[in-house]
């Protein structure tokens, strides 16, 4: 189910949230890149944390009614780069690493207010929050294309065909299991549960049901 399905007051705090996880996530690709010696993105406005320039709309639609979506891609020119598997490796690692990083950011507000009460206001945004980037990261992480987790692989696998019928295979896999989760066969959502559930309460301390 969709962002639809929820209430007002939970849009309300989950849009935004979504909005600055996947910038967020985002302009880190942008950015390692353009360290890495590619301007690309640089040259076409990725490298900032404006929504608009980060967010496909039809990604964004996809993920309010339907529950998976997607932002724009960040090109990256790979004869820029001095070492192509690594560096491509490390650009593409830096998207969940930044959403690791904002779960971090987020955990530490969040036990800071338990301790020192800041507001209850803050709980189910932080929650929220945290919840969102953990999330993000993992799903990111599993290794289809053209998902960042698809980087890793040319480390392990030398095997050039190899790693073109996993480039090739990897969307319709990926595809498949999300129809599956959309028709109540939840194989994508087990995938990501655990990890997730394990990761939130190392930084929460609550459970994450």
């Amino acid at each position: 189910m969709g962002i639809i399905s929820l209430s007002l007051q939970e849009q309300i705090i989950l849009i935004p949230t979504i909005l600055f996880a996947l910038t967020f996530h985002e302009y880190a690709h942008a950015r390692v890149a353009y360290l890495l010696g590619d301007s690309t993105a640089y040259y076409q406005n990725r490298m900032n944390l404006n929504p608009l320039n980060h967010i496909d709309p039809f990604g964004f639609l996809a993920l309010y009614f339907l529950g998976f979506g997607w932002a724009k891609p960040v090109p990256v020119y790979a004869r820029n780069l001095k070492n192509i598997r690594n560096d491509m490796l490390l650009i593409a690692m830096a998207g969940p690493a930044s959403n690791f990083l904002l779960a971090i950011i987020g955990a530490i507000i969040f036990r800071l207010n338990t301790y020192i009460y800041i507001s209850d206001l803050l709980f189910d945004p932080l929650i929220r929050f945290i919840q969102i980037n953990i999330l993000l990261a993992i799903f990111n992480l599993i290794p289809l294309h053209p998902l960042d987790g698809s980087r890793i692989l040319p480390q392990f696998i030398k095997n050039p065909r190899t790693l073109y019928k996993i480039e090739l295979y990897g969307p319709r896999i990926l595809m498949g299991l999300i129809i599956l989760n959309l028709i109540g066969i939840p194989i994508l959502s087990l995938i990501i549960f655990y990890p997730l559930s394990v990761i939130f309460f190392f930084l929460t301390g609550i459970p994450l049901f």
